[in-house]
C-alpha cells in the first residue's frame, strides 16, 4: 500500500514539474488586426511584432526559440515594451542577446519598464541597447517611413514615481510634436493608464507589465496584477475605447512570483489594415 502511495505521489510531482515547465517555457503567439482609415496603401498588411517583460528569461541558447518564433512572423518592425531585465536579479545578458538578434530581423523600438527604472542601472543598459542598434524612445515621437509613406511611433518612459501626474507630464512631452492626422502607435509599459493615454488619441497602444495576471483562472481570467489588484481589467488582449485600441502582451518572463499558471509566455503580432 505504501508503495502505491509513493508511486502516486511521484506521478503527481512529475506531472506538476512538467506542467510548470510547459507553462513557463512554451511560447504562444497571438495575432490581432487593427484597421484604420489613417493607414495608407503602403502600410496595408504592415506587421508589428510585440515583445514585453522578458525579466532575464532565456528561451534556448542565444534566445534561439524566441528568435525562431519572431522570424516566423516576418515582422516589418519589432517593439519591446519594457522590463527586459529584473531589478531583483539583475542580468543584462539575456536582454542584450535578444536585442542583438532582433535588430537583424527588423527595426526595433523599445521603451523602459519599471524594473529598468528601479534597477539604478538603466543609463548603462540604455547606452548598450543604442549601441546594438535599438531605437530607444524616451518620451518622444518619431516617424517610421515605409514605401514613401509613414506612421508615428511614440514611446513613453516608465514614470518614476508611477502616478497620474508623472505619467501626464511624460505624455505631454511625448506628444508635443506629434501629428494628429498620422496613424500613431504608442509604446507604454503600463496598461492601467489607458484613460490617460487616450487623451492624446493614439490609434494603437502597446503595453505589458501585467504578465497576463500571472495566474489565469478558467471563466474568471487574470487573478492579480501590479497596480490593479485582484481580478484586474487590463492584463491581456484587445481593449477599445473612443478611437484608441490597447493591446496588452502577457509577457515572456516572471518576476517576484516565479511561475505562470494557465498563462504561457506570449509573442504578439499586430497586422495593420486599411478600413
Amino acid at each position: 500500500m505504501k508503495r502505491k502511495k509513493w508511486l502516486l505521489l511521484l506521478i503527481v510531482i512529475s506531472f506538476l514539474i512538467f506542467y510548470l515547465y510547459d507553462q513557463n517555457n512554451t511560447l504562444t503567439k497571438s495575432s490581432y488586426t487593427v484597421s484604420s482609415d489613417k493607414i495608407s496603401d503602403s502600410f496595408d498588411d504592415f506587421k508589428i511584432l510585440h515583445l514585453s517583460d522578458l525579466h532575464n528569461k532565456s528561451f534556448g541558447q542565444n534566445q534561439q526559440k524566441l528568435v525562431d518564433e519572431v522570424k516566423e512572423s516576418e515582422p516589418d518592425i519589432i517593439v519591446i515594451t519594457g522590463d527586459i531585465i529584473d531589478e531583483r536579479r539583475y542580468d543584462e545578458e539575456p536582454a542584450l542577446t535578444l536585442a542583438e538578434e532582433m535588430v537583424q530581423l527588423a527595426p526595433v523600438y523599445y521603451v523602459s519598464g519599471n524594473h529598468e527604472m528601479r534597477s539604478g542601472k538603466y543609463d548603462r543598459l540604455r547606452s548598450k541597447l543604442i549601441d546594438i542598434g535599438v531605437n530607444v524612445l524616451t518620451n518622444e515621437t518619431t516617424t517610421f517611413s515605409f514605401n514613401d509613406a509613414s506612421i508615428q511611433i511614440a514611446g513613453i518612459e516608465d514614470p518614476s514615481p508611477s502616478n497620474a501626474n508623472t505619467t501626464a507630464i511624460n505624455l505631454q512631452q511625448t506628444f508635443i510634436e506629434a501629428e494628429s492626422e498620422q496613424f500613431t502607435v504608442l509604446l507604454a509599459h503600463r496598461p492601467e493608464w489607458f484613460s490617460l493615454y487616450r487623451d492624446y488619441q493614439p490609434d494603437l497602444i502597446l503595453s505589458g507589465h501585467a504578465h497576463g495576471g500571472q495566474i489565469r483562472l478558467p471563466f474568471f481570467g487574470a487573478l492579480i496584477a501590479p497596480n490593479q489588484g485582484l481580478f484586474p481589467e487590463y492584463t491581456s488582449g484587445v481593449h477599445e475605447e473612443d478611437e484608441s485600441t490597447l493591446i496588452i502582451s502577457r509577457g515572456l518572463g516572471n518576476s517576484l512570483f516565479p511561475f505562470r499558471i494557465n498563462n504561457h509566455p506570449e509573442v504578439v503580432e499586430i497586422i495593420l489594415q486599411q478600413s
